[in-house]
């Protein structure tokens, strides 16, 4: 029987089952972070990946965006081959590690940003999911970047073709964090009752919501009923901070935390905009002391990976 994720040392992670890895977050009671982080970019203390530093904050659970299976780019880590990439950045953090990929429509792309310039190895092809779990990548999370055009359809789709494939060997997790460059899919239509229903059958294990505040129009309650709906279908979920507020000051920071807490999610996410390439590093020390105290955080902080 799986330990609450919250107890979890390195060796526990190690030896987990995908089956294991849900069963530890449910029992954790909203109280894991996800910290999401871009490895392409140079790292805020440049020689240390930043997703060893979101972890030395406090995050449970690294979200690696932008990142290619084709071309496995994590600035800061020590030179290894390709394919080793995430095992690296697990031996380097003792923490499980999922990526984004993106079920892009090229008709609805608008992307204008040179920074989120789509590649092929980051697409949401069933190639590169296969890719991710021969990498040693522990969930797959389907979601868009800014202008992307990601729809909820495109999501659904390939959330079928992943769980036919897939689905006993990877967490399938789903949702957008913004509108991702399709307008009609934003404010309080971004992710609908009806989107949750149809992405749990289509075999996602977590459903990812906006955080409440961090969209136009999506409130407290709002994300409520839609953690509601999907624990009654057996899913977890994720509010996620992806709006660049993860580089807010430390009392909004706050503000969010107990507002996301409030919802009932079993995940909690900070994206990767404090600057660039992760959250501000106060920030994610900030909101782990608000949703589960100073004990949980510190002993996050002060695990040895080689436990």
């Amino acid at each position: 029987m799986a330990k609450r994720l919250l107890d979890c040392f390195a060796s526990d992670f190690n030896n987990f089952s995908k089956k294991d890895l849900l069963e530890s977050i449910m029992k954790s009671e909203g109280r894991v972070i996800a910290c999401e982080t871009i490895g392409t970019i140079r790292p805020m203390l440049g020689d240390v990946t930043n997703a060893e530093f979101v972890s030395a904050m406090g995050a449970d659970f690294l979200l690696l965006n932008m990142f290619d299976v084709n071309n496995p780019e994590i600035q800061g880590l020590p030179e290894t081959d390709p394919d080793n990439t995430i095992h690296m950045i697990k031996q380097l953090t003792g923490r499980p590690v999922g990526i984004n990929l993106e079920p892009v429509d090229e008709e609805m792309n608008e992307e204008t940003n040179p920074l989120w310039k789509m590649s092929e190895g980051r697409r949401a092809t069933l190639e590169n999911a296969k890719k991710a779990c021969q990498m040693g990548v522990d969930m797959i999370l389907l979601t868009g970047n800014p202008g992307m055009g990601v729809s909820n359809e495109a999501i659904e789709k390939t959330l079928k073709l992943y769980k036919a494939t897939l689905g006993d060997q990877i967490i399938l997790a789903a949702g957008k964090m913004h509108a991702a460059g399709v307008l009609t899919e934003s404010a309080e239509h971004i992710i609908t009752k009806d989107d949750v229903r149809r992405f749990r059958e289509a075999g996602a294990d977590i459903l990812l919501f906006p955080a409440p505040a961090t969209v136009p129009g999506i409130t407290v309650e709002s994300v409520r009923k839609l953690v509601s709906y999907a624990h009654s279908l057996g899913a977890l979920t994720i509010t996620a901070i992806g709006t660049s507020q993860e580089g807010a000051d430390i009392d909004t920071i706050r503000q969010l935390a107990l507002m996301c807490k409030m919802t009932g999610t079993d995940i909690h996410h900070l994206g990767d905009a404090g600057y660039a390439g992760m959250s501000l590093p106060e920030n994610i020390q900030a909101y782990s002391v608000a949703i589960r105290g100073i004990r949980h955080t510190y002993h996050r902080m002060a695990s040895s990976i080689h436990r």
